[in-house]
C-alpha cells in the first residue's frame, strides 16, 4: 500500500521516499505526493530524482492501494533507491481549484435546485466539464448557477477533509449523489469526506484548496443540451489568491 502524502497535505510540492519496486517504466514508492487519475480528476505530473538524475513523471495511476508513477524512458531506478519527488505545482493547484469549484457548485445545486444535480464530469488543469440531470437547465439558468457559485466562493468558506466509518457515512444523507458513489461507500470500511463549511459535504478522495476564496472567478465557457435529462456545462477559472 502506497502512503498518500497528498491526503496529509495537498500543498506539499516536494518529498523524499524510497523505491519499493520498478515494473518497466512504472515506479512504485513507499509514499508519494503524486495524485493519480481518479474520480474524474486528472493526475499530477512532475519529476523523480535518484542519485542526481531526474526522470519525468508523465502519468500517475492507482491499482487497488498501489500508486504507479509512469516515467518517460527506462529509468535507472531500482528497489531500495532513495528518491526525491517534485510535482508540477501550477498544474496541481489548478486541478485543486477546479475540483473545489465543482464541489461548491454541486452543493449549491443540491440545496437550491431540487430537480437534479451533477451526475459526472472531468476536471482538467484548464477547465472543468460537468453533466447535469436537470430537465430545465438552459444557458440562462447555468449562468445563474455559476454566478451563485462565484458569490459563495468569495465568502471564504473553509474546506476540510476527514475519515469516517462506513456506518457513519451511510447515516449521512446525500453524501454520495450517484449510484456508483453509493456502492463504493458500501464496499469501504472507512470513507473520506470533504466539507465546504456551511455549503456542502461529500464523500471524495480528491484534493482541494483550503478556502473557497482561492478558487478565483468562474466563467461559463460552454453549454450543451445533450438530451431531455442530460445537460453539460464547461467552466474556466480566472486568477486566485494562491497560498
Amino acid at each position: 500500500m502506497t502512503v498518500k502524502l497528498y491526503w496529509k497535505d495537498a500543498y506539499l510540492k516536494e518529498f523524499d521516499s524510497v523505491v519499493e519496486r520498478v515494473d518497466g517504466n512504472r515506479v512504485v514508492l513507499k509514499e508519494t505526493a503524486f495524485y493519480p487519475t481518479g474520480g474524474g480528476v486528472l493526475n499530477d505530473t512532475g519529476t523523480l530524482t535518484v542519485n542526481g538524475i531526474g526522470c519525468r513523471v508523465a502519468d500517475v495511476s492507482k491499482e487497488d492501494d498501489v500508486i504507479f508513477h509512469h516515467v518517460e524512458g527506462i529509468p535507472q531506478i531500482k528497489a531500495g533507491d532513495s528518491v526525491h519527488g517534485a510535482i508540477d505545482w501550477e498544474r496541481r493547484y489548478s486541478l485543486m481549484r477546479y475540483h473545489t469549484a465543482v464541489h461548491l457548485m454541486d452543493g449549491i445545486v443540491e440545496k437550491r435546485y431540487q430537480n437534479g444535480g451533477i451526475t459526472g464530469g472531468t476536471i482538467f488543469p484548464d477547465r472543468a466539464r460537468m453533466d447535469f440531470a436537470m430537465e430545465n437547465l438552459n444557458r440562462e439558468l447555468a449562468q445563474k448557477i455559476v454566478d451563485e457559485t462565484n458569490s459563495a466562493a468569495s465568502e471564504g468558506h473553509k474546506v476540510s477533509s476527514k475519515i469516517i466509518s462506513r456506518d457513519e457515512a451511510l447515516s449521512m444523507p446525500n453524501l454520495a449523489r450517484t449510484e456508483p458513489g453509493r456502492q463504493l461507500i458500501m464496499s469501504m470500511p472507512e470513507v473520506r469526506i470533504v466539507e465546504i463549511e456551511g455549503v456542502d459535504v461529500q464523500s471524495d478522495g480528491g484534493l482541494h484548496v483550503a478556502n473557497t476564496n482561492e478558487i478565483g472567478r468562474l466563467a461559463l465557457s460552454k453549454f450543451e443540451n445533450k438530451g431531455k435529462h442530460s445537460k453539460r456545462i464547461e467552466i474556466t477559472l480566472g486568477g486566485s489568491n494562491e497560498n
